[in-house]
């Protein structure tokens, strides 16, 4: 199903879970069209219903046909038999963008669309979601991991842009250890902030996470200042820009 306007594209999501969502959203606030998104629990039917109440709910191999760009935002365990059993069964179309979002895996795990003909995007936003709307207030400003074949790294990058966040490149064979680092950052970060407030709760410290709060961010944003080197290149500004040069037939 093509977009009306030109370097709109045709979205479909598989995944609704807290990322997914949010990122279809991101998309069609920034004039992509939304053809579906696939919620098989009943948390992310109750999600899609909240965040996209205008998109149908399909199956995913309508979700595929429809689509020019298919967001793959699944649990990373999930991914590569999606995408294989997917490729099986001849969904996936030549020129087709599929982008997933997991931290640890680049392109590689696409390789069965790409024997298909598609275009390989590995898209992660270093950022925790809640699954709702405060979420698109957050992706601005916030980082994003691209993963790509040369030729296709601009459109990755400028659908970021195009979500509000700022794209960095990740090498292939770097996407593990980015996913280890995101790991790592996400589960020491929790359990320091767990560990504290409980000492605090044992001594009667009523609101132990307000009183930590201040502390936390402040140790946090001066760390993270010693590691910040300044701006990264910018990649194409919109999705219209980087579509100039878009390879049809695959992205290797």
């Amino acid at each position: 199903m093509p977009a009306e306007r030109a370097g709109r594209l045709g979205v479909g999501t598989i995944g609704a879970g807290r990322v997914g969502a949010v990122l279809a959203s991101a998309l069609a606030g920034a004039g992509h069209a939304l053809t579906g998104i696939a919620a098989v629990s009943e948390s992310s039917r109750e999600r899609a219903g909240a965040m996209l109440p205008a998109v149908p709910v399909l199956p995913i191999p309508e979700i595929v046909e429809r689509s020019e760009l298919v967001l793959l935002a699944v649990p990373e365990t999930e991914l590569g038999a999606l995408v294989a059993g997917l490729a099986e069964a001849g969904a996936w179309q030549p020129g087709q963008l599929v982008l997933h979002t997991a931290a640890r895996f680049g392109t590689g795990v696409l390789a069965p669309a790409v024997r298909a003909g598609a275009i390989p995007l590995a898209v992660h936003p270093a950022m925790t979601f809640t699954g709702t709307s405060i979420d698109l207030a957050r992706l601005p400003g916030t980082w994003f991991a691209v993963t790509a074949p040369a030729p296709v790294v601009p459109i990755g990058q400028a659908l970021v842009v195009e979500m509000g966040g700022e794209p960095f490149i990740v090498a292939e064979h770097d996407r593990a250890a980015y996913g280890d680092a995101i790991d790592t950052a996400v589960s020491f970060s929790t359990a320091v902030v767990d560990q504290a407030s409980g000492l605090l709760e044992g001594i009667g410290v009523p609101r132990a996470g307000a009183v930590l709060a201040s502390l936390v961010r402040s140790t946090v944003e001066n760390a993270l200042a010693r590691h910040d080197a300044g701006p990264l290149p910018d990649g194409a500004g919109t999705i219209d820009e980087a579509g100039t040069d878009r390879p049809l037939g695959g992205g290797g």
